[in-house]
């Protein structure tokens, strides 16, 4: 009788392991048997939208785009695939029954909402910006130029990476925004 060694034992059971995986008989092309090995899921890299540390995750979705699965992102630098729970909960705010996919809409002085559609809202947000700025532009200050309005202030949030914190910057500095703060700072 032969001895065998614990690491003949683990390569033997690797290999009786990976055999079963396979078909003996009518094996397709790639080799691999009847078992779905891999779902049809779409993966995409993002900002978990808590906090403002500004983690990467991995979002999974299926093929109605659906969130399947998050998983903290190895690349990125900031957590190195580390993941808080809340971050973890990412898939429960686009299943959740209680999220708005509509806008809703309270007139000044009423106590009932309104739905309204998203080109309504677009207009009106950037109708109300314009006389906002128009209402409180101002040029000049004690004979220098500003080109500035304090009626508008703009306020980023955890969830937007650096390129779009840095064109939210740029579009509230073209306006003549004087208030533009981050989460992340205050």
């Amino acid at each position: 009788m032969t001895k065998l060694s614990r690491r003949h034992f683990l390569l033997l059971a690797a290999a009786a392991d990976a055999g079963l995986l396979l078909k003996t008989s009518g094996a397709d092309a790639a080799g691999v048997g009847d078992f779905p090995l891999h779902k049809k899921v779409g993966e995409t890299t993002s900002i978990c939208p808590y906090c403002s540390c500004g983690c990467g995750v991995l979002v999974a979705t299926n093929e109605e785009g659906h969130i399947t699965n998050v998983e903290g992102d190895p690349d990125h630098p900031t957590n190195r695939g580390a993941l808080d729970p809340k971050s973890l909960a990412i898939r429960q705010m686009s299943t959740s029954p209680l999220r708005l996919k509509t806008v809703m809409y309270r007139a000044p002085n009423s106590d009932q909402w309104e739905e309204k559609t998203w080109e309504w809202a677009a207009d009106e947000i950037a109708k109300r910006i314009k006389r906002t700025r128009d209402a409180t532009f101002r040029r000049e200050e004690g004979g220098r130029t500003v080109n500035r309005t304090e009626g508008i202030a703009c306020l980023g949030g955890a969830a937007l990476d650096n390129e779009e914190c840095y064109l939210y910057s740029k579009l509230a500095r073209a306006l003549g925004v004087a208030y533009l703060e981050h989460q992340a700072r205050i």
